[in-house]
Order: C-alpha cells, then structure tokens, then sequence
C-alpha cells in the first residue's frame, strides 16, 4: 500500500523541531570541544611566552611612569632654583645667586645646568671675579650638550671680558660668525666685530657693520642708535628714511618756506 504524504511542514511537526533542536545542541557542543581543544594547544604552546611578554611590558610602562615622575619632579626643582637665583641677582645679592645656581649647575638636567652655569658666572662678574666667570663662559661655550643659543652667548660675554687681551684679529675670527643679520646676537657681536675692524685699521669695514646694525630693526634700539652714530663718523650713510629716523627722536622736520 503505498504511503501518503504527509501534509505538514518540518518547522510544523514537533518531533522534526525537537530533532533539530538536539542536532543544534550537539553541534555547538562538538564546536565548543574543538576551539577549547585549540586554546589548550595554542595556551600550551605559546601561554608562558605571552605572559612573559605581558609581564615585561607592565614593568616597562610603570618603568616609564617612575622615570617621568622623577623628570618632572628634577624640572620643577631646577626651575625654581634657577627662580630663586634671579630674585638674589636682581636684589644684589650676587653672592647668593652664585650659591643657588651651584645645586643645579651640580645635579641639574642639560639645559637647566647651562642657564645656571651662565647666571653663576654673572653674578661671579658682578663680584668682580673675572678669572672664575671665564672660565665658566669658556666651558658654557665649548659644551657640545648646551643649547646653541647659550653657547654663543657664552661666546661673546667670553671674548668681551678678555678683549683688552685678545689680538682684535682674534677677536673677529671668534664672533665673525655670530655677526650676521638674522642671528639672536646680532648686535652685541656686530659691535665687537666692528671694534676689532677698527682696531686692525680696517674703519671702511666697520663703518659698513655699523651700518648693518643700524639699519637692523632687530638689534636693539639703543645700539642701533650708538651704531648709526660711529657710522656716521666713519663716513658710511646709515639712514634710510631721514623722515623716520627724525620722527623717532622726536624732531620735526622744519617745514621749506613758501615760494613768493
């Protein structure tokens, strides 16, 4: 007898739902088994290395966070050394600068040493100690780890305060190349450099240095001024706008005389 079909539908007849139902619990078992099998190999192969790693890496960044913390904490200690020293300067007592310098110029980061060392052998000038501050400027000048801007600097107080003991030709070719427009000291070098010329006989070279510096917006306005007037002197013109130059100093021009 042949067997009729049935009219309903898998997803209608309960034993098929509950069949299904098993088979989608035992597959996800049977999945379930074989990644846990994977991560126990995978665990036992690399689990040790990858904790050792892990390990390292944590000891590394709290490492790190230590180091940063003492920076900062080494930053702002030489900070306000270096603070407490300019108030001792700028209150005279230049004895006291020099010894609140010490500490950083001791322990201090780069940068923070240089700024002391300089501020020591400033005050160490104003004390009349000049053998001492050269010696700290002559250091401060040949240290490869300093800032270059305070290593030129170190350069020219250097070279002014032994001036009267240096050949003028020495002097030049020592702060020739500091004595360029565009260059943070410009001027205090420019004026030594011009001096030297002078003092080699060369005065159409230093009146035309003079000249540079008086026409330099950037050098200061009173060494401009000192500038314009050895140029002057020398006979090179350093005036562009006489108009302007009568305007600062406060002179107005006298206005021509109408024509009958």
């Amino acid at each position: 007898m042949a067997l009729i079909p049935s009219s309903k539908k898998p997803e209608d007849d309960p034993k098929a739902q509950k069949q299904a139902a098993q088979e989608d619990v035992l597959l996800r078992e049977v999945d379930d088994a074989v990644r846990q099998d994977q991560y126990a190999e995978f665990a036992s192969k690399f689990g040790r290395p990858l904790i050792g790693l892990l390990v390292l890496g944590l000891a590394a960044f709290g490492g790190y966070l230590y180091w940063d913390s003492r920076q900062e904490a080494a930053m702002e200690a030489d900070s306000e050394a270096i603070i407490s020293a300019l108030d001792q300067a700028e209150a005279g007592n230049f004895s006291g600068a020099a010894e609140k310098a010490d500490p950083v110029i001791e322990d201090g980061a780069p940068g923070a040493r240089s700024i002391a060392r300089m501020l020591k052998a400033g005050a160490l000038v104003e004390q009349g100690k000049e053998k001492e501050a050269l010696e700290i400027f002559a250091a401060v000048s040949a240290d490869a780890d300093a800032p270059q801007e305070l290593r030129d600097l170190a350069t020219i107080r250097e070279v002014t305060l032994r001036y009267d003991s240096m050949k003028p030709a020495e002097v030049e070719k020592r702060i020739r190349p500091l004595a360029v427009p565009g260059k943070p000291y410009f001027g205090s070098a420019g004026e030594l450099v011009a001096m030297a010329l002078l003092d080699q006989g060369k005065e159409k070279e230093a009146g035309t240095m003079f000249a540079e510096m008086a026409k330099d917006e950037d050098v200061p306005e009173t060494l401009r001024s000192r500038a314009r007037q050895m140029a002057g002197l020398l006979g090179v013109d350093a005036i562009e706008d006489v108009d302007e130059l009568l305007e600062g100093e406060g002179i107005t021009r006298p206005s021509a005389p109408a024509q009958k």
